[in-house]
């Protein structure tokens, strides 16, 4: 019970207490067969998998929808694009579960952007077709083992590479850097990387670290575990490419590879379904990629 009153002191938060007075819970009870599992629901049952949830902030709030909505459909994907929201209305889906934002900053504020004919376009359509999106980061992150890690690992074959107390290093058979690039770019669908080192140095030890952990990170990770090669989603410019540029002018044998913020966490949403069909049980839960928004001239 104590864990049921916090989930919803949580959404309250973000939502208003008066949208959660109908919400239909019923803590450790089964949905009834016959009655659709709620939004609210389904992200309970979510939540009670992730060690400390419901945390006391984060991002992962609903940014459209009300959580008594009855599901008629999850769709996973990585951004909540018009074209994601497009396919999942045709789909018949209503509940779109998303690692990242949809408002186009972090925490998903649209007051400095409410005059916005982009903004003013997405929230109709969502409204118009009863849509609920909720973004599902921090959360994801935090389940063990880390689901955006597990999905990358689990594509990338490289599983048997990674021991949890050394997270996010791998250590495995020596490798040419340039066939790890083309294993990683085959295998993540990704076009084209930024390197910064030497393409023909062989590598053993290899930092994964999808996504945009920042340059403090990845600094912070080259320093501890002194990989030959750091795999990021994103990097600034100015901080974990100019440091991995004095560390190798400095005599260090590291290089940088970076594969762009999405198509480095994708298959983790794309992990997503797999782990969450078995837990709703009649509902339809698909992947929508969302795909990178880049072409390469």
């Amino acid at each position: 019970m104590a864990n049921r009153r916090q989930f919803i002191a949580g959404l309250s938060q973000t939502l208003g207490a008066a949208y959660l007075l109908n919400i239909p819970f019923c803590a450790g009870a089964t949905p009834v067969a016959s009655a659709p599992l709620t939004v609210g629901q389904v992200m309970e049952l979510i939540l009670k998998t992730i060690p400390g949830a419901p945390f006391p902030k984060t991002v992962d709030t609903l940014k459209s929808g009300r959580p008594e909505q009855p599901v008629t459909g999850i769709i996973s994907t990585m951004f909540t694009t018009i074209e994601v929201i497009e396919q999942a209305i045709a789909a018949g889906a209503n509940f779109i579960i998303a690692h990242e934002p949809t408002f186009y900053n972090h925490a998903d504020e649209t007051d400095w952007l409410k005059d916005s004919p982009v903004l003013q376009h997405k929230q109709a359509l969502l409204d118009k077709h009863k849509i609920a999106v909720w973004r599902f980061h921090d959360y994801w992150h935090a389940h063990r083992p880390d689901g955006i890690r597990k999905g990358m690992l689990d594509v990338l074959g490289w599983s048997q590479y990674s021991q949890a107390d050394t997270e996010p290093l791998l250590v495995m058979p020596p490798t040419p850097l340039n066939t790890l690039i083309g294993h990683v770019k085959q295998k993540l669908d990704i076009k084209t990387v930024r390197l910064v080192g030497d393409r023909n140095q062989v590598c053993r030890r290899v930092l994964l670290m999808p996504g945009a952990s920042g340059g403090r990170s990845h600094i912070m990770a080259v320093e501890k575990y002194r990989p030959d090669v750091i795999l990021c989603g994103e990097a600034n410019e100015w901080e974990t490419p100019e440091y991995i540029r004095d560390a190798r002018r400095q005599g260090q044998q590291v290089s940088l590879v970076v594969l762009g913020h999405i198509m480095s966490e994708a298959a983790g949403m794309e992990w997503f379904v797999n782990w969450l069909k078995p837990k709703v049980p009649g509902v339809s839960v698909r992947y929508i990629p969302s795909g990178n928004p880049f072409t390469y001239e």
